[in-house]
C-alpha cells in the first residue's frame, strides 16, 4: 500500500501571522483599559528579556541568575546620560547596550572557567556586588534612585505622557527584532555551534572549538538584548534605583520565563512572560497589594510541576501533544486507504 505524501504544514506559519495581527490590534481593545495596556506593554517587555536570557541559557547552556545586572546596567546607562549630560534617549542607546556587553565579556572571562552550579552561584555573586555597589553610590543616586527629566511628548524624546500606546508598540518592536534575530541565529552556524557547548563542550573541544570564545559571544549577544530592555524600562518608567532594575528578583524571574516556556526554544520566553506576568499582576490586584509574594508562590508551584513533568516546558508539551495529534490523523488516514 502507497503511503500518501504529505505537503509540509502551514499552521506555524499561519498561527504566527494570527498572532501577530492581534498583537498589533490588542491596543484598539484596550485604549481605554490603562491597566491592561501596561500590562501588555510589561508582557513583551519582559518577553524580550526572557529571549536574552535563553541566549545564553537555553541555546549555550549556560544556567544565569544574575541577569538583572545586565538589564539594571543598560536602566542606568540611559538614565546617566539623560540626567547628567541631557544626552536623548535614542542617542543614548547604543551606549545602553554597549556598556552591558562589554561588562558582560569582562564577567565572562574568568566565570565561564566554571561549571555547572558553581558558574551559577558566580553569576549571582557578581550581580548582588554589584547591586550594593549602586545603593551606595552617591553619583548614581545610591538607594533612592535618578528621577529622568520630563520632556515633551513625541517619539523625538521616547516619551508619551497622555497615551501610552506607542510605548506598547516600541515594545512590540523590540521584541519582534530581536526574535527574529535569535531566529536567525539559531540557523546559523553560531546557533549550531551553541547548541554544541550545550550538549557536549569536550567533543566540540575535540573538533578544535574554543567553548570560551562561543560562550562570551552568547553572554555579549544576551547581554545586549538585556542593556536595550533596560533602556526601554528607564525611558517608560522614568525613574531607576537599584531595587527596581538590579534586584535578584529580576535575574530569577527573566530566568523563569524562558524555563516555564521551554528553553532552547524561539518562543517558549515568549509564552511563559504571557502567563507568568498576567499571574503576577492579577494577584497583586486581587490581594490589594497585600499578597506581593504569592506570585512567586505561584512561580515556584509552576516550575515543580514543569521540572517534574514537562522538564522541555511548555512548548515542548504542546509540540508532542500536535505531534500526537498528526500521527493519530495521518494513521486514521492510512487505515482508510
Amino acid at each position: 500500500m502507497v503511503q500518501p505524501t504529505t505537503a509540509p504544514s502551514r499552521s506555524p506559519l499561519v498561527a504566527l501571522l494570527v498572532v501577530g495581527a492581534i498583537l498589533l490590534l490588542l491596543p484598539l481593545a484596550i485604549a481605554d483599559r490603562p491597566f491592561e495596556l501596561r500590562m501588555a506593554t510589561l508582557v513583551l517587555l519582559f518577553a524580550t528579556m526572557g529571549q536574552g536570557w535563553n541566549v545564553l541559557g537555553g541555546y549555550g547552556g549556560q544556567i544565569s541568575i544574575g541577569h538583572g545586572l545586565y538589564f539594571g546596567l543598560g536602566a542606568y546607562t540611559s538614565a546617566v546620560l539623560s540626567v547628567k549630560f541631557g544626552v536623548n534617549p535614542w542617542l543614548g542607546l547604543p551606549l545602553a547596550i554597549l556598556v552591558p556587553t562589554l561588562c558582560a565579556v569582562a564577567i565572562g572571562i574568568p566565570c565561564f572557567r566554571l561549571r555547572g552550579h558553581y558558574f551559577v552561584i558566580a553569576t549571582l555573586v557578581v550581580a548582588e556586588s554589584v547591586f550594593q555597589v549602586f545603593t551606595v553610590w552617591d553619583w548614581v543616586g545610591a538607594a533612592i534612585g535618578l528621577e529622568l527629566p520630563v520632556r515633551p511628548d513625541g517619539w523625538l524624546n521616547f516619551q508619551f505622557h497622555r497615551d501610552k500606546t506607542p510605548y506598547y508598540y516600541l515594545a512590540l518592536g523590540l521584541l519582534a527584532v530581536v526574535t527574529f534575530g535569535i531566529w536567525r541565529m539559531g540557523q546559523s552556524r553560531l546557533g549550531f555551534l551553541l547548541r554544541a557547548v550545550r550538549d557536549d563542550e569536550e567533543a566540540l573541544r575535540s573538533l578544535g572549538f574554543s567553548p570560551q570564545v562561543y560562550k562570551s559571544i552568547a553572554m555579549a549577544i544576551s547581554a545586549a538584548i538585556l542593556g536595550a530592555a533596560g533602556m526601554f524600562h528607564a525611558q517608560y518608567v522614568l525613574f531607576v534605583d537599584p531595587f527596581s532594575v538590579l534586584g535578584l528578583h529580576l535575574s530569577v524571574l527573566v530566568a523563569l520565563f524562558a524555563i516555564l516556556g521551554g528553553s532552547g526554544t524561539l518562543f517558549g520566553p515568549i509564552l511563559g512572560a504571557a502567563i507568568l506576568v498576567p499571574l503576577s499582576e492579577y494577584s497583586r490586584v486581587a490581594f490589594s497589594g497585600s499578597g506581593r509574594n504569592v506570585d512567586l508562590l505561584i512561580y515556584g508551584f509552576l516550575i515543580m510541576v514543569i521540572a517534574v513533568y514537562r522538564p522541555d516546558g511548555l512548548i515542548g508539551w504542546l509540540s508532542r501533544l500536535t505531534g500526537s495529534r498528526r500521527r493519530a490523523g495521518a494513521s486514521m488516514k492510512g487505515q482508510g486507504q
